[in-house]
């Protein structure tokens, strides 16, 4: 098949038309990607139930098709909607472990993952066919495929030989000043944290017993920090927390509103893309040479980007330099790998320190491996000369660089997107970023200070608790997802155009993606959060379950007579009167045996959990 090259073409689903049917749950936020793609989305009714599909076709590209489920793992009767998937893969128990028992996401975080991950499914097969490989016609995903990738790293931990480094218990941020302002504080290092509450006048103990809860709270999703902290903030003012934060290097954030989001600009797409006008040529029928990798800190002679093998997965014999820390870009790598991109990843010198975060499984961190098996590594000092030119030469090679360093630092570096056309004038420049430039008032682009500034701390809960951000990470991972799906929007834009593509994604535009729905209830004067009780599991005599949100008032009736029957009892009880319902997972160590989930996981070559992939391809 040749390569369906469009002259003058801006988006990548310029000229293709996809038919989409399903729940809104599954389809609404895939819908408004696929338009800011260029794709042709005609307005459907949305079912109520049943698989979302969603089916593309262009000119020279044939016709791709892809399912969106609740259950594609689980039982149907397990995953009936967004409540029961959060409830069934552990959702509910990491996003509850600040609070001390499991708790929904008022977000349909699963479903937008899942969208997301949709979207992603459909621009790969797309691209695998345009590249002259046949390749896949049809996919599947599901919401709790979804729900298993987001909690992957939480999952993993659990699951190896060794403990945390610090011991799980409930507490966290936000923090409250004597005012009543609710805020997020954010300190990389222990020396502003320690400069921060000293500036406040609080206990030196404190300060020191505080540390490690509040450095590994992305880790375990909680943060028990010692009352003196919290009673600090509140004899504290807004105002002198604010210069504190100013005078220690630590920042902090007061968390937004869902109506004040509303009254702010209205959001742009979650990434942008742009050809790099005269770079490159049109590819040739079916040929996509991105050059060779021969020589410098790696060799692995050539590789070529041209025509797939029937069969091969879609991103197959393309290649993926990636320097990312922590989780948006490893993260995003990591879904481009599992699509068959070779993944090359930079590491500074000594190689990435979070290789050894605890616990490990055969000496390696499981939280890493989430992110990061199946990639091969280079050490690169990029700091220096030598090591700067090693990339440049490494990126001559490639398909993809990716990166996430802080703003400034890859144009400091000679590392830039204009660096690096010269070198390699086809290749796709991805920047994950924390904000985008687009609010120039921001703090820190990090994953708790953007739910704080983007109001994702109220609508994460229901309407009878305060605003507080999740400590499960839930930006950083659907940055990742939504960094993949702009990398894969790049890669078919270059195909089409036979130019290099910049793209940019951020921790902003996934928050924005999340909270749309909300966001939209309070432009239009209505209550932007969900009601009291929201997605609160009910206590049984050992455990807890979840009804789905349909049949939470009829569940929740019944609460006195399902807190005596043991979970499988209430559930079963519950089905009986024709209510959907599932238990909830407050163990994530046994997830591999949970008969609901029997045969998903996997175990790596370190002894490490692997989550199922979150695609299907036929």
């Amino acid at each position: 098949m040749g390569s369906p090259t469009v002259i003058g073409a801006h988006r990548p689903l310029e000229e293709v038309d996809v038919q989409v049917s399903g729940p809104a749950a599954l389809t609404a936020p895939a819908l408004a990607h696929l338009r800011s793609l260029g794709a042709c989305t005609p307005e459907t009714p949305a079912a109520r139930t049943g698989p979302a599909r969603f089916t593309a076709t262009g000119h020279g590209l044939g016709e791709v098709t892809a399912y969106t489920a609740w259950a594609d793992v689980l039982p149907e009767a397990d995953a009936a909607d967004e409540a029961t998937v959060q409830a069934a893969t552990g959702m509910m128990q990491v996003h509850g472990r600040r609070d001390g028992a499991p708790r929904g996401l008022a977000v349909d975080y699963a479903a937008t993952c899942a969208s997301v991950l949709t979207v992603q499914g459909l621009l790969a097969a797309l691209l695998g066919r345009a590249r002259g490989g046949g390749g896949a016609t049809d996919l599947a995903t599901g919401a709790d495929r979804a729900a298993l990738l987001t909690i992957s790293q939480y999952a993993a931990a659990a699951n190896a030989p060794e403990g945390e480094a610090v011991t799980p218990a409930p507490g966290g941020p936000p923090f409250t000043a004597a005012g009543g302002t609710r805020f997020e504080l954010e300190a990389l290092e222990p020396a502003p944290w320690a400069r921060f509450w000293r500036a406040l006048g609080a206990p030196e103990q404190a300060i020191r017993a505080g540390w490690p809860a509040f450095q590994f709270r992305y880790a375990t999703a909680c943060a028990p920090l010692p009352e003196e902290l919290h009673r600090t903030a509140r004899t504290a003012s807004w105002t002198r927390i604010r210069e504190a934060a100013a005078s220690s290097g630590a920042e902090v954030c007061a968390l937004h509103t869902l109506a004040e989001r509303a009254a702010e600009a209205a959001p742009a797409a979650p990434w942008t893309l742009a050809s790099s006008p005269g770079a490159g040529t049109p590819p040739a029928s079916g040929s996509l040479s991105s050059g060779s990798l021969s020589s410098g800190p790696f060799s692995s002679g050539s590789f070529s980007s041209g025509a797939l093998s029937f069969g091969a997965l879609p991103l197959s014999g393309l290649t993926v330099l990636e320097a990312g820390r922590r989780i948006q870009a490893p993260l995003a790598a990591h879904l481009l790998g599992l699509l068959g991109a070779d993944v090359v990843r930079i590491e500074p010198p000594g190689g990435d320190p979070l290789r050894g975060m605890p616990p490990c499984a055969s000496g390696v961190s499981a939280r890493w491996l989430a992110l990061n098996r199946g990639k091969r590594a280079v050490e690169v000092d990029i700091k220096s000369a030598v090591g700067q030119a090693e990339l440049r030469e490494l990126a001559a090679g490639a398909d993809v660089f990716l990166h996430n360093w802080a703003p400034g630092k890859a144009e400091q570096f000679g590392l830039g997107a204009g660096h690096l056309a010269p070198v390699n004038p086809r290749l796709v420049y991805a920047y994950t970023s924390g904000w985008a430039g687009r609010l120039p008032d921001a703090p820190m682009g990090t994953d708790f200070m953007v739910q704080a500034r983007t109001a994702v701390g109220e609508a994460a809960r229901p309407a009878d608790e305060p605003p507080a951000p999740s400590l499960m990470t839930l930006i950083d991972v659907l940055g990742g997802l939504v960094g993949a799906e702009a990398v894969l929007a790049g890669l078919l834009l270059r195909e089409r155009t036979g130019h290099g593509v910049r793209v940019e994604s951020s921790l902003l535009g996934a928050a924005e993606t999340l909270t749309a729905p909300a966001v939209r209830r309070a432009a239009a004067g209505r209550a932007p959060r969900r009601p009291a009780g929201f997605r609160r599991p009910l206590a049984t005599a050992d455990g807890w379950l979840a009804p789905a949100d349909d049949s939470s008032r009829t569940a929740c009736a019944e609460s006195a007579r399902l807190r005596e029957l043991s979970s499988d009892r209430a559930v079963a009880a519950l089905r009986e009167q024709g209510r959907s319902a599932t238990a909830v997972t407050t163990d994530l160590g046994a997830l591999p045996e949970d008969p609901r989930l029997r045969g998903a996981f996997t175990r790596d070559s370190h002894g490490s959990l692997v989550v199922p992939s979150p695609w299907r391809f036929a």
